[in-house]
């Protein structure tokens, strides 16, 4: 093999390969990627056999070859490289990677030992707006268990079917739900598939950088998520997400709305003093006043008052784990929320106040104190 590449189109298509090859692997040829020259292109490819990334970028190939470099390393090695021109060359004592009057030798290991995988057939079975995607899964993936033990919720369920899709994550304390509307053309057969949680991070990376679309296709155990020249693999986690539509309660009827920052600070606040293990806060509501209070044998105990408008319903005492409130006010995107309840003990709801483009259902379970 032998090339020049631009160091702009190198770094951003290794910079896209970080989150996914794994240094500790136990099969050392995937801490590569795997590159391969042809024509007037430089194509890449890594996986850590879950997920897989192929992409590509421009360059000028005098020779053209396959070969596998350590995916980490060449990529410290280029990001600090001048912006010019990059020649990689390969003979029988390594690979070449040289710059302006920078010069080293990488070891490659074996094209041949990397793991083929399937591409696409280019038959999407839905396609979807690449940023608007990218929105809903920031709203959806902090949901998810880190609990290996409970693998159908380490991961986003994606259902689409008559004309919306939505994106779905639970932890079993509360629940996440993002839907929107399908602009082109609804899937033949309704699309309901189970997500990892490290695909979900990857292709929302892939996402936000995109004007475009995300195509999706499944064959068997992979599924594809094509955006732009670059396309992402992943297998399906085979398990039974629970029946979420059951979960979100529908009589909630008292409503509090509360500027969204306030809300914020005031749990950051009072949460300094909440339990370490449970992040218990209450939430005292009366009409025109909210007050957020924590306590702890450890640490003491605090309280702040909010002042609301509108709220008509009687007295009502309930808990929740502050930092779960926290991360849906981080990434809600609007300037007020509204909190639904019913009562102390079933499940509260809470959904952006002015929201466009799709709609956000957070289901939180109350605790008690």
């Amino acid at each position: 093999m032998e090339l020049v590449v631009r160091k702009s189109d190198l770094l951003r298509e290794l910079q896209l390969f970080q989150g996914i090859v794994e240094r500790n692997n136990t099969i050392p040829v995937l801490a590569n990627v795997l590159m391969e020259a042809d024509g007037e292109e430089l194509k890449f490819l890594a996986t850590d056999l879950q997920v897989a990334l192929r992409s590509q970028c421009p360059a000028s190939v005098a020779k053209g070859g396959r070969l596998t470099l350590p995916a980490k390393k060449l990529f410290e090695i280029i990001r600090v490289l001048p912006e010019t021109e990059i020649r990689i060359e390969q003979d029988k004592s390594g690979v070449r990677v040289a710059a302006d009057r920078f010069d080293s030798k990488m070891q490659a290991m074996a094209a041949d030992d990397f793991p083929s995988l399937p591409h696409p057939t280019g038959t999407a079975a839905l396609s979807l707006p690449a940023r608007r995607l990218s929105e809903m899964i920031a709203r959806t993936q902090f949901a998810t268990t880190s609990d290996d033990t409970r693998y159908f919720l380490n991961g986003v369920l994606l259902v689409a079917g008559e004309g919306r899709y939505s994106l779905v994550a639970t932890d079993g304390h509360r629940l996440s739900l993002v839907s929107a509307e399908i602009e082109g053309e609804s899937p033949a057969e309704e699309i309901r598939v189970l997500l990892p949680k490290k695909t979900v991070a990857e292709l929302a990376r892939l996402a936000s950088e995109s004007e475009g679309s995300v195509e999706y296709e499944r064959q068997e155990n992979h599924l594809f998520f094509k955006v732009g020249e670059r396309v992402l693999i992943s297998r399906m986690i085979e398990a039974q997400f629970p029946a979420f539509e059951r979960v979100v309660p529908k009589g909630n009827d008292k409503v509090i709305e509360f500027e969204r920052e306030r809300l914020a600070n005031a749990l950051k606040r009072v949460g300094q003093l909440s339990p370490e293990r449970s992040k218990a806060v209450r939430f005292a509501i009366e009409e025109g006043k909210v007050e957020v209070s924590s306590s702890s044998p450890e640490f003491g105990e605090a309280k702040e008052t909010i002042l609301v408008d509108d709220y008509k319903g009687g007295p009502l005492q309930i808990g929740f784990n502050g930092q779960y409130v926290l991360q849906f006010l981080d990434v809600v995107g609007t300037d007020k929320v509204a909190l639904e309840v019913k009562d102390e003990v079933s499940q509260a709801v809470m959904r952006p106040v002015g929201q466009e483009g799709f709609t956000y259902t957070y289901v939180l379970m109350p605790m008690r104190f």
